[in-house]
């Protein structure tokens, strides 16, 4: 993603005219781009057994009262990546729209409809919503074939680390949770941050080429369904006719939690992921509380 032109990240205000940051407490939604609706579906209705819902072109898959995945048809299959946008929770759009203003963050779309947009310094949307704000996702009936009712975390491809921390941790205060790599002595591939007022976290994928394949950026586009144990998951799997071998491929992660990895068919990643770790990480300790079932509200 490229850096979006205009964009200025200055957060020097006197300490006087800074508005207190409104809470941001978790991941409302991620939202990927499709280029066949139909294995789309199949995919987030049939495999991962979420109901489908549309709005305004949009297909939306409640995970929970405030939590949804959603696909927008892929328009430009030069795209190499497939993340359309991230949404997070806020207790008061209104106020973190102001909030952003004031500290000189563009707005890409203004508040409307309880949610607004702001790009990232990689270039990512980033949608910030009100909470409960997304009636027809708090009113939708459970799913009885979900693999999961809960999000906790979204990744993306980060080329530039300082800009992104500038945005995230100075101006609307997200707090390192973890970090490590697959050669830890050298660097971190990978660096996750809690937003403010939850558990939920971003992940930095760092050091990803910028002439990766599709592929390989869809792996590092990803998002995280939770669970408490993950032979929940690999049940569900199963009942929803998912049996080929990549279904039940469980592995301990660096960072000590149980996951399990599939693609959607623009080969985004969907990583389930145990609450909590089975052993000790490597690379560093988690430094924030682990998400459990309940979403932070």
């Amino acid at each position: 993603m490229a850096l979006v032109a205009g964009m200025v990240w200055s957060f020097l205000l006197p300490a006087s005219a800074q508005q207190k940051r409104p809470a941001i407490t978790g991941i409302a939604f991620a939202r990927f781009y499709a280029s066949d609706p139909n294995a789309s579906q199949h995919f987030y209705g049939d495999t991962v057994g979420l109901r489908r819902m549309t709005e305004g072109g949009r297909s939306v898959y409640p995970v929970n009262a405030s939590q949804w995945v959603e696909w927008v048809p892929l328009t430009d299959p030069s795209l190499h990546s497939r993340m359309a946008a991230i949404g997070f929770t806020t207790r008061d759009a209104k106020a973190l729209q102001h909030y952003l203003t004031e500290h000189h963050v563009a707005i890409a779309e203004p508040l409307k409809d309880g949610m607004f947009a702001v790009h990232d310094p990689d270039g990512y949307l980033v949608y910030f919503v009100q909470a409960g704000s997304n009636r027809a996702v708090a009113k939708a009936a459970p799913s009885a074939k979900a693999t999961s009712s809960r999000i906790i975390h979204v990744g993306h491809v980060v080329r530039d680390q300082a800009a992104e921390d500038a945005f995230y941790r100075e101006i609307l205060g997200f707090k390192p949770y973890w970090h490590g790599g697959r050669k830890p002595a050298e660097r971190d591939d990978w660096v996750s941050l809690q937003v403010p007022d939850g558990t939920d976290w971003i992940e930095y994928m760092l050091h990803i080429p910028a002439e990766a394949s599709l592929k390989s950026v869809g792996v590092q586009d990803h998002f995280s369904l939770g669970t408490e144990t993950m032979d929940t998951v690999l049940a569900k799997l199963k009942a929803n006719g998912c049996t080929d071998a990549v279904c039940s491929k469980t592995q301990i992660g660096l960072d000590g939690k149980m996951q399990l990895n599939l693609y959607d068919p623009d080969l985004s990643r969907l990583e389930y992921m145990e609450f909590s770790p089975r052993q000790k990480p490597c690379c560093s300790d988690f430094t924030g509380p682990q998400p459990t079932a309940i979403e932070n509200k």
